[in-house]
């Protein structure tokens, strides 16, 4: 046997064994954390099944797509009108939760619409069989799908839910609005008043718990949300990256960055954003607002889909406009 054969073979024989020591620890820190027998939580896991569709999935997923291909998706006619029937349907429910926190309606109403068509696909994968299909075999995010496990696992015991009959994302989010698990445990509130925290079957919960959400990501009732940009000659100038607004709107001006429509405000802080548009890069300052968007979904792609389905749906529907 040549020596790159006999490593190939110790490197198979050991896999299952270092699997198998990871498991145990997983179920040992889990059941510590959520106040059950190691037992319970090696029943549960036994009961989890991988799913290569899963692992499939989550080698494509839509925010690898240019935004003038992922704007489409979530910005057509279609979506944009079952968003201003499902704002009228609700909108007695939505004025409630937006007077109570300042997060629009328009904008709880977008992320439904995102996440799951106002509800009509709130996914079709068992959330037990993804978190553990990409706990234990996608090791570049194993790290986090482990540590929803093992939320999902406390969840099940602190909302009495049956965690083996619950269906999802490929990635394990939940209900109307996709909650991870354990962003239903942190964010989940009891919008009905009704004791439980069910984010499957009761709007009012649903509504309150992604306006929750963004309230404790930052989100300021008022604020701005992005405006749209024009560059001065061909050069971006160099500011700081990444999604946080740290540079002031008199200070992106000078470089050559100027907001157009509505002014923000010389001293107000953004973040500089470029999209790929169908005609070239489109350029936006971001805000606070924003950022807090991207605290729900990391994608700048997906908040600005958010952010403009809201405007969308704000522009012939009631309620105000993020």
């Amino acid at each position: 046997m040549t020596r790159s054969a006999l490593w190939l073979a110790t490197l198979l024989a050991l896999a299952p064994s270092a699997q198998a020591d990871e498991r145990a620890a997983f179920i040992s820190q889990t059941a510590a954390e959520a106040g059950v027998t190691e037992a319970e939580v090696q029943a549960l896991l036994d009961q989890a099944k991988r799913q290569d569709s899963i692992l499939a999935a989550i080698s494509r997923p839509a925010e690898a797509k240019p935004w003038h291909a992922y704007r489409p998706i979530f910005l057509d006619p279609g979506r944009i009108r079952a968003g201003q029937a499902f704002l009228a349907e609700h909108g007695h429910l939505l004025a409630e939760v937006e007077a109570a926190t300042g997060v629009p309606a328009t904008l709880i109403v977008a992320i439904i619409g995102v996440e799951t068509n106002y509800g009509r696909n709130t996914g079709s994968h068992r959330v037990l069989d993804a978190l553990y299909t990409l706990g234990f075999h996608y090791p570049p995010r194993q790290d986090f799908f482990r540590r929803e496990l093992a939320r999902l696992v406390l969840l099940g015991k602190t909302e009495a839910l049956d965690v083996t009959a619950l269906k999802g994302s490929y990635a394990g989010a939940m209900g109307w609005g996709q909650f991870m698990p354990s962003s239903y445990l942190n964010f989940a509130v009891d919008g009905d008043g009704d004791g439980t925290r069910d984010l499957f079957g009761s709007l009012p919960d649903v509504f309150a718990s992604i306006a929750n959400y963004f309230v404790a990501h930052g989100w300021q009732g008022g604020e701005p949300v992005a405006v749209a940009a024009t560059l001065d000659g061909e050069t971006v100038p160099t500011v700081p990256t990444g999604l946080e607004p740290t540079t002031t709107i008199a200070e992106l001006a000078a470089a050559g960055l100027r907001a157009t429509g509505a002014d923000p405000g010389a001293e107000r802080k953004a973040a500089v954003l470029a999209l790929a548009g169908v005609d070239g890069p489109e350029y936006w300052l971001t805000f606070g607002n924003f950022h807090a968007i991207t605290r729900y979904n990391r994608s700048p792609l997906y908040a600005m889909a958010v952010h403009q389905l809201a405007l969308a749906i704000a522009a012939e529907g009631t309620g105000t406009a993020p």
